[in-house]
């Protein structure tokens, strides 16, 4: 997220060409949740579609609703290195309608609504590591809590104007400590906890829709040019626009080098290694896009690519069930995304910090970055994994062995993501009863 700016002998005024931006940059990151939703939603098998879906949605419902209550207030407000508070931000009772947000030229609220569609989507994208085994109830009050023990700090830490991390001058542009790392870190402490699902490593579980994988994969990509673009909070001096470069940059070449990759080790180029790499690439380049050259952009891209590539595999080696790979390809591209900074930062973009292959080559930013991926990673691990087994120990988290078996669909929603009884079978089952009944007559 973009820092203070400095200020000139006049103070910022409204703008409404970067207030424009910002709200369609804020529906642009909207729209991400439904294609995430689109993304897992393929990549689990038939019985799970639906519940995959709502996941996701209800993000949206309930993180909305406890932005405005008393999130934006604890994570923007000043207080604090580590937590902050408001009192005028919460339900956003006492802020005016043009009130600029400090040292910018967009309203408060537009800052806050661009806020919560990052707060919508961290939480959603833990839901992929937990597919097919949860209790819909149990996730709905996981979300609300996750959101306020873990999300809220860790966005004050890392955007807060007194966030400890901010302050130390940990470089996260657009989300790579504070969203995947985070998302990714938190997926793993709940899968820890809640455990594998029934077949793991036995039964085939397969995506019953690769398309369906593609399109979520595509909005992702849309998406994500207001998820990082827009987190400069305007473009009056191009640091926006390298940053939508890079986007695109790194996304490309983190696909190639996953396809390359999966060519080698597999054999064969396939649609889900093109739409993950393509989402390891948007994960890695959010937090360095603002600090790198578009040809630093590609290397960051190539070796997040690989990186996750190589790492959605581990879960068959160390045992843990990530059902969609969210630790493989957020919290693994993340870091990745994150530490590269420490290498290839220009000190041309959103900071003057440069890495060990610019300036004067010093560690000095790598380091920092190593403090800020360790701080979340740990942080997050354990909240979430203590979150999970609070819950798991009183309403419990996974539904039971024979619902999980028969499909989470039925069980959680009383619904089905596809109706066959038209495809021909059940009719040609019917004919054949009769068939057999009307010899059973004759006889």
């Amino acid at each position: 997220m973009a820092p203070a700016i400095s200020l000139a002998a006049e103070a910022p005024k409204l703008s409404a060409a970067n207030t424009g931006f910002m709200l369609i940059c804020s529906a642009l990151v909207l729209l991400m949740t439904p294609g995430l939703a689109f993304f897992y939603g393929g990549m689990v098998r038939v019985k799970s579609t639906l519940n995959m879906l709502m996941m996701s949605f209800i993000s949206i419902g309930i993180v909305t609703i406890l932005w405005v209550l008393y999130g934006f207030s604890l994570a923007f407000g000043s207080s604090n290195g580590f937590i902050g508070f408001n009192s005028d931000w919460l339900g956003l009772s006492n802020v005016g309608l043009t009130e600029l947000w400090d040292g910018y030229t967009i309203p408060i609220f537009v800052f806050m609504v661009f806020q919560m569609m990052f707060a919508v989507i961290t939480p959603a994208l833990i839901s992929g590591a937990i597919a097919d085994r949860v209790k819909f109830s149990a996730w709905s009050l996981f979300v609300a809590l996750w959101l306020t023990v873990v999300y809220v700090p860790v966005a004050h830490w890392v955007w807060g104007a007194d966030g400890w991390a901010f302050k130390l001058g940990v470089i996260d542009f657009a989300g790579g400590t504070a969203v995947h790392i985070n998302a990714g870190a938190g997926a793993l402490g709940v899968i820890l906890v809640i455990g594998k699902r029934v077949g793991f490593k036995k039964d085939p579980m397969r995506p019953h829709s690769l398309p369906l994988v593609m399109l979520g994969a595509g909005l992702l990509w849309f998406g994500w040019f207001g998820f990082n673009a827009g987190s400069w909070l305007g473009n009056d001096d191009g640091v926006g626009a390298l940053m939508f470069v890079n986007t695109q940059v790194a996304t490309a070449a983190a696909m190639l080098a996953w396809l390359a990759y999966e060519k080698i080790r597999h054999g064969a180029f396939t649609t889900l290694g093109a739409a993950s790499g393509a989402v390891a690439g948007l994960v890695a380049i959010t937090p360095s896009g603002g600090a790198v050259s578009p040809l630093g952009a590609i290397a960051v891209g190539a070796i997040a690519g690989v990186a996750c590539a190589a790492a959605v595999g581990l879960k068959y080696k160390f045992g843990y069930d990530d059902s969609l790979d969210v630790v493989g390809v957020h919290m693994i591209g993340g870091i990745a995304g994150s530490l590269l900074i420490g290498f290839f930062a220009t000190g041309k973009g959103q900071s003057t910090a440069t890495g060990v292959f610019y300036g004067d080559h010093s560690f000095t930013q790598l380091w920092k970055q190593f403090a800020g991926v360790g701080a979340v990673l740990g942080y997050s691990l354990v909240a979430s994994a203590v979150l999970a087994f609070l819950l798991d120990k009183t309403i419990g988290m996974r539904v039971t062995e024979d619902e999980e078996v028969s499909g989470i669909d039925q069980a959680e929603h009383a619904e089905t993501a596809y109706d066959f009884s038209g495809a021909g079978g059940g009719s040609a089952k019917v004919a054949v009863a009769a068939e057999a009944e009307s010899k059973k007559v004759d006889a």
